[in-house]
């Protein structure tokens, strides 16, 4: 196995609990302070991390930690969004929705940065994305004209998948040139930084196009801090993983195979909270699953 195709795997089981826990913390706590939480957790382990390795750094980690901090502030919108999908559900509606980002960055790395792609490879990123389109619709009398999205969650996580995927891409660049650790510092300092604000303005505003953010307001148990804790240690050593990957090898197969988490949220909210999928909701995720398995193969 690839180097660059393990570490994106690793990523995946990491990001898979971190997809798991938010689900679960949003929907005690609401989804702004669970994001809070886990950035917070995140950014405390990454420091201990630094503390132990602090060469990793490397010479010129003050201008990689600046140099990423826009990234930072975009996708801060993305985890905003990603955990107000997991709160509003279905699980295994948004989740699979949510692991198109892999497909996405597969494109946009052809795209944008010009790196190849193999006609099996084209096939499977088709695949995964019309079984997406299938995954999110529903249809009413068996009929397309009755087909609608299912509910905001659906939209939320529509644009946490471009965003994040457009992050992805945006990161290899200041990876290369400041390496991995300086990169991920920058970049979740800005994370931390603008959830805390966000969390700041809406706590203080009785604003409704907010109120969703802030829902369910439910006590911070001892049980709910730990879920949002361990979410956060789990979210940075998926991106540490993410960032030596992108830096040993291909940006689409890293991000391709970083995707598969979100499995696991699908598995919960079918077998546990006992979501139902339509039929053509099943043939999308089969899609999904079959054009990701030919994406990796033919990597």
């Amino acid at each position: 196995m690839p180097p660059a195709l393990g570490l994106g795997l690793l990523a995946a089981a990491m990001w898979g609990f971190v997809d798991l826990s938010a689900a679960i913390g949003g929907r005690r706590i609401g989804s702004l302070r669970a994001v809070v939480g886990t950035q917070l957790a995140s950014l405390v382990g990454l420091g201990l991390f630094i503390l132990v390795q602090p060469q990793l750094l490397g010479p010129a980690a003050a201008a990689g930690i600046l140099a990423t901090l826009p990234l930072g502030l975009l996708s801060s919108v993305a985890y905003v969004l990603y955990f107000l999908a997991l709160r509003l559900g279905p699980l295994s509606v948004v989740s699979p929705i949510i692991v198109a980002y892999g497909g996405l960055t597969v494109i946009l790395a052809v795209v944008i940065r010009g790196e190849t792609m193999q006609p099996l490879q084209i096939a499977g990123a088709l695949c995964a994305t019309f079984g997406v389109i299938l995954t999110g619709v529903v249809f009413h009398g068996g009929q397309l004209r009755g087909a609608r999205l299912v509910g905001p969650g659906v939209i939320a996580a529509i644009i946490t998948a471009l965003v994040f995927s457009s992050v992805s891409i945006m990161l290899a660049n200041p990876i290369h040139e400041y390496g991995w650790l300086a990169t991920i510092t920058g970049s979740r300092l800005a994370n931390t930084a603008a959830t805390i604000a966000l969390l700041l303005l809406t706590s203080r505003t009785n604003s409704p196009r907010f109120r969703p953010l802030l829902l369910p307001a439910g006590r911070i148990t001892r049980w709910a801090a730990a879920v949002v804790i361990i979410a956060g240690l789990f979210d940075i050593g998926g991106f540490l993983v993410y960032g030596i990957g992108i830096e040993m090898g291909p940006i689409w197969l890293v991000g391709l195979a970083s995707s598969f988490g979100p499995v696991l949220v699908i598995a919960y909210g079918v077998g546990k909270l006992g979501e139902r999928l339509a039929p053509t909701q099943w043939a999308g995720l089969s899609l999904l699953a079959v054009g990701i398995a030919v994406l990796a193969v033919a990597g």
